[in-house]
């Protein structure tokens, strides 16, 4: 996949093809990592790539089951919010018992049906506004799925961004060495394609 989205015709195609492209940079963030590297936490913040990753498939998934749900709240938002909160902790943590190939295959499963949703949705339809929910506002019915669409694009973006900064805490790797590795571009003079260790 390339480093930027390609051209757009329209707003769906427009949303699909920047959710597909910060759901790739995870790809790259942890492009060549051992289990024992995804699961660090070598930066001054507590979050690894492991545990962001899973972070950014929760976060997918609970958007689209809003999503899907619309007009009604999904059975996630009915659930107490000490219930809630626990499984948000979780969502930060790869745990021992975890592989980043595992942790990878669940977020493309959910990227799929992130992407599959997006082809097919209203964008104009109201998702409701989960009430008590302290981060979420208490003057505001609904949003659109075109609301939540852009709110996950920026979501994502965060989260890859704190994942680049993570990475390159780990071995040095950046961005675009990591996509040149993960995708076989050529080098050049000025980037040269990341290489995983021989395991």
């Amino acid at each position: 996949m390339p480093a930027m989205p390609p051209p757009i015709a329209d707003e769906r195609a427009g949303l699909k093809e920047y959710l597909a492209a910060q759901q790739y940079a995870f790809h790259a963030i942890a492009y060549g990592l051992t289990d024992e590297q995804a699961r660090s936490t070598p930066s001054v913040s507590a979050l690894s790539i492991g545990g962001l990753i899973k972070h950014v498939t929760q976060c997918q998934q609970g958007w689209m089951e809003r999503v899907a749900a619309a007009p009604e709240l999904c059975e996630r938002d009915k659930r107490p919010m000490a219930d809630q909160a626990q499984e948000y902790g979780d969502q930060f943590v790869m745990r021992d018992d975890e592989t980043l190939a595992d942790i990878l295959a669940a977020f493309e499963r959910q990227n799929a049906e992130t992407i599959r949703l997006v082809e097919t949705v209203d964008l104009a339809a109201a998702v409701p506004v989960p009430p008590g929910v302290p981060w979420f506002p208490q003057d505001v019915p609904a949003w659109s799925v075109r609301w939540v669409l852009f709110h996950l694009i920026e979501e994502l973006a965060r989260h890859a961004g704190q994942g680049d900064v993570i990475r390159e805490s780990i071995d040095g790797a950046t961005l675009y060495e990591l996509l040149a590795g993960l995708e076989g571009w050529p080098a050049t003079e000025w980037l040269t394609p990341f290489t995983p260790a021989a395991g």
